[in-house]
């Protein structure tokens, strides 16, 4: 986690997202990358000539606007050996910060989500669910601001699949190291998708064998709902994190009919990190 990209509209949630970035930061000896990302409406050609030189004008006062905005929170929470690059962007944010990843080698996005709605203010039908959904990295949601210190327990749901989880598994281990967490890979039972304790512990030693995880515990926890057992099985054991792979192309939206992660995220405070996993 060297470069970390935190978009940013200088809500409460997203100077959230940037102290924990400069936290994890400071370990790594990596960057933050801020950038504030402005939707434009669109223009039509008719229109396009005349208000040229009014369009630059305001561009320059939204960038100047956010340099400003910049420099009081880098001034509140920055140190003078941190490593924070700017920018403000016009366009898109989904393909901007998309672009940007590719751009920049970011290898992780952290974003700030508000209130109780949590990720159906970002992901549903908005511009995050395209960045969580076609994202080549690691994203992960926060709402509060936690101490880098305090992520000691992480949760890891699981579906025990292995074809398609090596890289998925791979990051989670690095995330479990950097922090020095234990982790907790769990499988939820439900009436709908009913094993036997004794097959799902059998299962669970293969696959903790087979990826190698050390500092860990596996668990069976039982609930009428996978993100009802993901949620109460957090509340349980008083976790930091829960780090989720989410399938395919679409994203969150495809993890669970409804989305297990997004309904985890509304009904939970602690940070989630999310990555997809690409069928080959």
């Amino acid at each position: 986690m060297k470069t970390i990209l935190v978009p940013c509209d200088f809500s409460k949630q997203a100077v959230n997202a940037f102290r924990f970035a400069l936290d994890i930061v400071r370990q790594s000896g990596g960057e933050v990358h801020l950038t504030h990302v402005i939707e434009l409406p669109v223009m039509h050609d008719s229109v396009l000539m005349p208000v040229m030189s009014f369009e630059e004008v305001l561009f320059k006062e939204m960038r100047e606007r956010a340099d400003a905005q910049y420099e009081k929170l880098i001034k509140k929470y920055g140190q003078p050996t941190d490593k924070i690059k700017t920018s403000t962007q016009f366009g898109s944010p989904s393909r901007m910060i998309l672009q940007y990843i590719e751009d920049h080698s970011v290898d992780l996005v952290l974003m700030g989500t508000k209130g109780a709605t949590g990720m159906k203010e970002y992901v549903i039908g908005s511009n995050a669910e395209k960045v969580v959904r076609n994202s080549p990295v690691p994203v992960m949601a926060i709402k509060a601001y936690p101490k880098r210190d305090s992520i000691k327990d992480i949760v890891l749901p699981n579906t025990l699949q292995t074809e398609i989880q090596e890289d998925l598994l791979m990051k989670v281990k690095s995330l479990q190291n950097f922090f020095k967490a234990h982790i907790h890979i769990v499988w939820v039972n439900t009436p709908s998708n009913f094993t036997r304790d004794i097959t799902t512990h059998k299962r669970m030693q293969d696959f903790a064998k087979r990826f190698m995880f050390k500092n860990y515990t596996a668990h069976v926890f039982n609930d009428l709902y996978e993100e009802d057992g993901i949620i109460n099985f957090a509340h349980f054991i008083k976790a930091d994190m829960i780090a989720m792979g989410t399938h395919g192309r679409k994203g969150l939206a495809h993890v669970i009919s409804g989305s297990v992660a997004e309904d985890v995220v509304n009904h939970i405070d602690i940070p989630i990190w999310t990555y997809t996993m690409r069928n080959e």
